[in-house]
């Protein structure tokens, strides 16, 4: 099983490599590129054009080397589910942007019934089939949420996937953290001796690791929506799966304070009038702190790379 996962990572990563030298120009062809938006930070207006939908280069390395790698069951059958379902919510919104030139694609209210009604076909499939208890960390015991799983498991995987959409906003910054994520429950998997779980965990941490080579500052290419909302639902599908999805707020912590700075962001405004933070998500209030983009990044993998240990020992 270790050589699977290691043979996984590495096509993974290689596939990448190699279809990132011939998309992205293709991107830049098409003129794919990112519209910024105008409110953000000054210093990312220069970024306008990037060429973006880059998430398509892991998730094409993702899905063919699980294929190859892994055992074809029901169980890979839901990963990819919910790593394609919302992978291809996030193309949709990404082809509306392009397409009509605009920081916006789709509506608030469309993306968000498309992803509750992937929610609730995932949680169900998951509650029929692996059932309805959760590890819950630090106490060495499980909790068998019964009914109130799926209602659970829906808030999990939206959650997540929104969380990790607003964490893709710096150069290799939501591609960093996930792919530490990620390498987690690889980890975990061994542990577990699942190979299916194993090699998708490895599959997307080497192609996030691929993705890198381009991602990273200054961006050759912007990994969108489609990138985004694709690593959100493999994150909480696969959490679900291995009964873990209350490590997410531990190996996650990035992707919560980042939601979170959110959050508090727009109640403040709404109810008081004032903002918390100079600019949410997080990682621009640091920016406008005077941070530069690369600091804030490696900050924030610094920060999950210690979550992940914190992650282990909470399940030790």
């Amino acid at each position: 099983m270790l050589q699977k996962i290691i043979f996984a990572t590495l096509l993974s990563f290689t596939v990448a490599i190699i279809s990132g030298r011939f998309f992205i120009p293709y991107l830049r062809k098409l003129k794919f590129g990112q519209k910024v938006r105008e409110d953000g930070p000054k210093t990312h207006l220069k970024k306008s054009g990037t060429p973006t939908m880059g998430g398509i280069i892991f998730v094409v390395a993702t899905f063919l080397t699980s294929l190859i790698f892994s055992p074809w069951n029901k169980y890979l059958f839901i990963l990819l589910a919910g790593f394609l379902g919302y992978g291809l919510i996030g193309f949709a919104d990404d082809f509306l942007k392009v397409y009509f030139k605009r920081s916006l694609g789709l509506r608030a209210r469309e993306k968000l019934l498309a992803q509750f009604l992937l929610a609730i076909a995932i949680s169900w499939f998951i509650k029929s089939n692996v059932g309805t208890e959760i590890i819950v960390p630090f106490f060495k015991r499980s909790v068998d949420l019964a009914n109130f799983y799926i209602p659970f498991a829906v808030f999990i995987i939206v959650g997540t996937v929104n969380s990790v959409n607003l964490t893709d906003g710096l150069d290799g910054l939501a591609a960093g953290v996930s792919t530490i994520v990620m390498a987690f429950f690889a980890m975990i998997a061994l542990f577990l001796n699942d190979v299916t779980y194993g090699v998708f965990s490895a599959s997307l941490t080497g192609g996030l690791l691929g993705f890198l080579r381009y991602n990273k500052h200054p961006a050759e290419v912007f990994m969108g929506d489609t990138g985004s909302l694709a690593i959100g639902g493999a994150v909480a599908t696969v959490a679900l799966l291995t009964k873990l999805p209350l490590i997410l707020p531990v190996l996650g912590i990035i992707y919560v304070a980042e939601a979170i700075s959110v959050i508090l962001q727009v109640f403040s405004f709404k109810l008081f009038g004032k903002r918390i933070f100079k600019m949410s998500p997080l990682h621009h209030h640091f920016e406008l702190s005077g941070w530069k983009e690369e600091k804030v990044v490696y900050s924030f993998w610094l920060v999950t790379l210690v979550a992940l240990f914190v992650s282990f020992y909470s399940l030790s």
